[in-house]
């Protein structure tokens, strides 16, 4: 093999010209040859034993030069790109001579290959960012702490007096327009949630004030943008039967609480516990805020024109990522594509921002510490492998080790050292704090973390299950979607 040129043909492309002599392409037939023969039968031969030359007299001089191209391109390609010293990302384009016209003395190629590109970036220390706040507040320990009285919350009934928002009742219902009845609109032992939305405008409200066993008609008007044509904008009369009234009863704020939920003995110990769990999630809420935020900066300031074909293969590979994710869950991605009704190219088009981030950032942080003649030590890398030995449970960490894999925790920790550099140098300075809540009561709190809970109440009863299982499926579907987009409130929020 010899490299005869290497031509810069635009940003980021080079055209390497190649050479490979008669003694090579030689090497190469013969081992085509050799690979095919057993295959080939020839009358007066065993198969298999047929003369090269007679089989090339047979089928045409040029029967094995596919084959001998595939086998000898790849490792004078490779020499070739040693050789130049290029970088390629990207797989090379091949311009060959005819197959038939191959020079058995010798010929030569073109290969055209993207390059890594060449990037700069100055400004990078001093970079100026606010940090979010990491403080765990009084009000911030009560709202956990009534999240948890939340969850071990219970239905009881209610007696002796009539219906407010936030009661759970069961009733059946039939709605009418024009007095008649349409199809979806009836229920039985339907179960709501007052004040959680999940009906149209009017109709929760019009629930509140009964007592149980009673019978009414409640009046709305179905919105102008309501997703069936036939009901839309119509005003309907929605007959009630209600069977039953429930709250929700929270159990005390005391020690018992803190034993039934915790591993601790009294209520002081567990909200200790919730306010150390809190400062954690907020540190580490802080410093991604922080990385987000610089990292963002460090990608506004690369310069240089970085091609098309590295985008794509990040975009691939956190398809890739999503796909295992999804698998782990027992999905595939044909599966969640027909679920979600997207294809392929959406889902690309929703990572192609993150990848052109990632891709600059790379860019940046390497150039960083090429600028910056950042020093990788033996010992950070040996770190990293005994990390990735935890990783695996493997004992012996020599396992793992070779070339690649060090060459990987090499470029990764010189990206992390690059950043570290940047935030060292950066002028971060701390969010201001709003004023404090005011502590927040045992009641209040309650009552807020189940406000917080309300998606979850809403899905729950959209599935709810009648004795008339048909109509009570088409009866929420109609009462349930009012918006414009024909979605739920809790499916929006999701």
């Amino acid at each position: 093999m010899k490299l005869e040129k290497v031509n810069k043909t635009a940003t980021n492309t080079v055209e390497l010209l190649i050479s490979v002599s008669g003694d090579e392409f030689e090497k190469a037939l013969e081992a085509a040859y050799k690979k095919n023969a057993p295959k080939m039968s020839v009358p007066g031969f065993r198969k298999g034993h047929a003369p090269r030359k007679m089989l090339e007299k047979m089928y045409g001089e040029a029967l094995f030069n596919e084959d001998a191209l595939n086998d000898i391109v790849p490792a004078v390609y490779y020499q070739a790109v040693e050789e130049s010293g290029i970088n390629p990302c990207d797989r090379p384009d091949f311009n060959f001579p005819d197959l038939d016209k191959l020079d058995r003395s010798g010929f030569s190629f073109t290969a055209t290959v993207t390059v890594m590109p060449e990037v700069e970036i100055e400004n990078y220390k001093g970079i100026k960012a606010e940090k979010k706040s990491n403080e765990v507040t009084d009000a911030d320990v009560e709202e956990e702490l009534a999240r948890y009285r939340q969850r071990q919350s219970r239905l009881v009934d209610v007696e002796g007096r009539k219906t407010e928002m936030g009661d759970s009742v069961v009733f059946d219902f039939e709605g009418f327009t024009d007095g008649k009845a349409f199809d979806g609109g009836k229920a039985e032992n339907y179960s709501l949630k007052l004040g959680s939305g999940q009906f149209i405008p009017g109709f929760e409200e019009q629930m509140v004030g009964h007592e149980a066993g009673t019978e009414f008609s409640v009046n709305v008007k179905f919105p102008d943008e309501y997703h069936s044509a036939d009901l839309k904008g119509k005003d309907a009369e929605f007959k009630i039967k209600l069977h039953s009234i429930k709250k929700e009863e929270f159990p005390d704020l005391d020690d018992e609480f803190a034993k039934d939920i915790s591993e601790f003995d009294t209520l002081e110990e567990f909200k200790a516990d919730i306010r150390k769990k809190l400062q954690e999630r907020k540190d580490t809420e802080a410093e991604n805020d922080i990385y987000d935020k610089l990292t963002d900066k460090i990608v506004e300031l690369v310069q240089g024109e970085i091609p098309e074909c590295l985008y794509e293969q990040e975009v691939d590979n956190q398809l890739h990522n999503f796909e295992q994710r999804i698998s782990s869950q027992g999905l595939s991605l044909d599966g969640y594509l027909k679920y979600t009704g997207q294809d392929k190219a959406s889902l690309r088009g929703m990572f192609r921002a993150n990848a052109e981030k990632q891709v600059k950032l790379r860019l940046a942080l390497e150039k960083i510490a090429e600028k910056e003649k950042i020093i990788i030590e033996e010992s950070d890398i040996e770190e990293q492998y005994k990390k990735l030995a935890e990783a695996y449970n493997l004992e012996d960490v020599e396992k793992i080790k070779n070339p690649e894999t060090t060459d990987y925790i090499t470029k990764d920790i010189s990206l992390q050292k690059a950043y570290e550099l940047v935030k060292a140098n950066a002028e971060i300075t701390e969010e201001k704090k709003t004023p404090a809540a005011k502590k927040s009561s045992a009641k209040t709190s309650a009552k807020k973390a189940s406000e917080e809970s309300q998606p979850e109440v809403k899905k729950s009863a959209s599935k709810k299950t009648s004795t008339t299982k048909t109509s009570s499926k088409t009866a929420s579907g109609t009462a349930k979607k009012s918006s414009a987009s024909g979605k739920t409130k809790s499916e929006k929020k999701e």
